[in-house]
């Protein structure tokens, strides 16, 4: 897997996917990251997309730690990392690679997770999983921290056991940002979601050919289909994955699972259809919402500005909403569009359309405001 694209470029097309050294410390900052009497932390799939990000918002935010450990498998271990201007070797993965370590962030898979995710809560790691192996055990908090911090009360670094917290999916993590604020003042009755998902939510890999099937189509040269069994570039297709016996997708049924343990209320009635588009690396979601109470628009913009961790892009004047691109490598949600479902009686219903980074909220941001919450 490969190292992130310079954060400071949004139109950077992923492409150079090798590992080699990445610094991401500016170069006039002084760091006050490195810590004697900060956490221990460790990086499962530190060589992955989610990984790498992980590393950036760890610098972007000077996460406090008094040493890390970068883990992958045994492919990538003895390769060389530069992180905040110090030297790494990426070690490989194994059961005893959580010695001594406070903090563990997972971005591996889900079978990498729930083999290693328990032999690190034994040892007294506090794991943060970013795969969908522990979201929907009962007693494993699901936390968006601006959404539901109350979930993870009372575990601390330093309260001498382990536990696990598991990190939702991106675009229930997206979506959430932008309905519970309104949620919480008129109350969700039934959600439809429309997301529109970009190829980083498959990975790196994906990303990469992305890229590559775009120049191949220019060039008049059939695509190459690694990833997904299609083209993918000038093309769109229904979510990759699995198909379930009720005719939803495994990702459809996520953000229907997810938002009901987050919100704590398992009437909230909500249905999904979840697209791969053409897009680097950030998601939009169409989000069309059913109140309890009534809610006008302009008071649903006022609750979104003030919303933590969310940005209003709402100017229909000169057509401007939010975009994939605006968003990339940025750490706030973008909403748009907000307006009266004209289906509805009264004020009973809003739409609203929201983008975000779907390798930095939709999953390493909202690790590492986890594990701040943990400090």
């Amino acid at each position: 897997m490969a190292a992130l694209a310079d954060p400071s470029s949004q139109t950077h097309l992923f492409t150079k996917l090798s590992l080699r050294p990445k610094k991401f410390t500016p170069p006039s900052r002084i760091r006050m990251s490195l810590q004697e009497n900060a956490p221990s932390l460790a990086v499962v799939g530190v060589t992955g997309a989610v990984g790498q990000e992980f590393l950036s918002v760890l610098s972007d935010r000077d996460f406090p730690y008094r040493s890390i450990k970068m883990l992958a498998s045994k492919r990538s271990a003895g390769k060389q990392l530069t992180f905040q201007d110090r030297n790494y070797t990426i070690e490989e993965l194994t059961e005893d690679s959580f010695d001594g370590v406070d903090i563990a962030l997972f971005s591996a898979g889900g079978s990498i997770s729930k083999h290693f995710g328990p032999v690190a809560v034994d040892k007294g790691t506090i794991v943060v999983d970013n795969s969908s192996a522990f979201r929907m055990e009962e007693g494993i908090p699901l936390v968006i921290p601006e959404v539901n911090p109350e979930a993870m009360e009372g575990i601390k670094v330093g309260m001498g056991k382990g536990a696990l917290i598991a990190n939702p999916n991106c675009s229930t993590i997206i979506c959430l940002m932008a309905a519970t604020p309104l949620h919480k003042h008129a109350k969700v009755q039934r959600m439809v979601v429309s997301t529109y998902q970009a190829a980083s939510g498959a990975g790196a890999a994906a990303m990469e050919e992305l890229e590559l099937q775009t120049r191949e189509v220019l060039e008049g040269k059939p695509p190459t289909c690694n990833i997904f069994k299609q083209q993918y570039a000038f093309n769109l297709f229904s979510h990759n994955a699995p198909i379930l016996s009720n005719g939803y997708n495994e990702e459809e049924m996520k953000l229907v699972k997810e938002t009901r343990k987050i919100w704590n209320d398992m009437n909230v009635k909500v249905t999904a259809t979840c697209i791969r588009v053409p897009v680097m690396r950030a998601h939009a979601e169409s989000v069309n919402l059913q109140f309890q109470q009534p809610l006008d628009e302009d008071t649903a913009k006022d609750i979104l500005k003030s919303a933590p961790g969310v940005v209003v892009i709402d100017d229909r004047a000169s057509n401007h909403f939010p975009t994939p691109l605006e968003v990339s490598n940025k750490d706030n949600v973008a909403v748009g569009r907000i307006r009266r479902d004209l289906s509805q009686d009264g004020n009973q219903g809003l739409d609203i359309f929201v983008c975000g980074d779907q390798i930095r909220k939709g999953a390493a941001l909202n690790a590492i405001q986890i594990a701040e919450m943990l400090l």
